[in-house]
């Protein structure tokens, strides 16, 4: 039975897959182990540069080094420090065929499918000499490994590291901008226009208004301020509609009561049916607001 069943080459900044061996068991837990390649490879970036994840006939190895990643299933009597053997050797084999730019680059999954045959050779080679050609290198890996033990882990340290990854534990909060909201619906859009449309107005009239208050010794400075204001409370329901933003509910009523009070307080500069329409877009606007809710942001590469 060969010792070596699977080798992995990822990405460690994604998880993004680079090159893989290929193999012709189909043993239930080597599957299982496979797809448990998937979720270490989205945790790279938050573990140990060495690790092992131990199973009940088949252990994982992992090695990762200067942006990339190199994993491999195997028996459990393959020794560890041959295990990491390989994947050192397999890493050198990496970095002598592609250089980082090649790796920063890759878009797709598997670009260097050519380095395929590179890891079924290597790892034809372990199967059938149980090691490396040179003793050396092996006593090279186990003084190290002496020094520094790989990490023994579980899938389920694994998984906390991904939810982590994954935003799915405490985080810090992420600013409103980088945080994607549903697409704008049509009834959105025509709230915009009509939004923007009340704002002109309000501007207008209040920048038209000033001229002759500054010249009648202020006595209509209230009436300048309600529109001004009214104007501002427009333009931050769009902001509020277009952005994601913390409290958002207790901002969308508050605007919403100001621009109810400044248009009331303008009732006489404005006629019943102006009212009513700058009352209707902000109560409009404000719906559409609080009904816009964030995007499932959710992807996946498969092994």
């Amino acid at each position: 039975m060969a010792l070596i069943l699977f080798a992995f080459v990822v990405r460690v900044r994604d998880g993004l897959p680079l090159s893989a061996s290929t193999d012709f068991q189909h043993n239930r837990e080597l599957q299982e182990r496979k797809q448990q390649l998937k979720v270490i490879s989205k945790s790279l970036g938050l573990l140990p540069e060495r690790g092992t994840i131990q199973g009940h006939e088949l252990h994982i190895y992992f090695l990762s080094s200067e942006g990339v990643a190199y994993l491999m299933v195997c028996a459990c009597s393959l020794p560890a420090a041959v295990a990491f053997c390989f994947l050192e050797d397999l890493r050198w084999e990496f970095t002598a065929s592609f250089d980082n730019s090649a790796v920063t680059l890759a878009t797709r999954p598997y670009p260097f499918l050519e380095f395929d045959s590179v890891i079924q050779k290597l790892q034809q080679h372990y199967n059938q000499n149980g090691g490396p050609s040179l003793g050396v290198t092996l006593a090279e890996v186990q003084e190290e490994l002496r020094a520094s033990p790989p990490q023994v882990l579980t899938m389920e340290d694994v998984q906390l590291s991904n939810g982590a990854a994954n935003g799915h534990v405490e985080q810090p909060a992420a600013t409103g901008q980088n945080q994607r909201l549903e697409p704008i619906s049509a009834p959105g859009i025509l709230s915009l226009v009509l939004n923007i449309m009340c704002a002109a107005l309000n501007l207008i009239r209040g920048v038209h208004l000033s001229e002759y208050t500054f010249q009648d010794d202020y006595e209509g400075i209230w009436n300048v301020v309600a529109f001004l204001l009214a104007f501002v409370c427009c333009v931050c329901q769009c902001h509020l509609y277009l952005f994601h933003s913390s409290l958002k509910k207790f901002k969308s009523f508050t605007l919403l009561t100001l621009i109810i009070l400044c248009n009331t307080f303008l009732f006489g500069l404005r006629n019943v049916w102006q009212l009513a329409f700058h009352m209707s877009v902000a109560c409009l606007s404000t719906v559409l607001c609080l009904n816009r809710k964030l995007l499932d942001r959710s992807s996946d590469c498969g092994v």
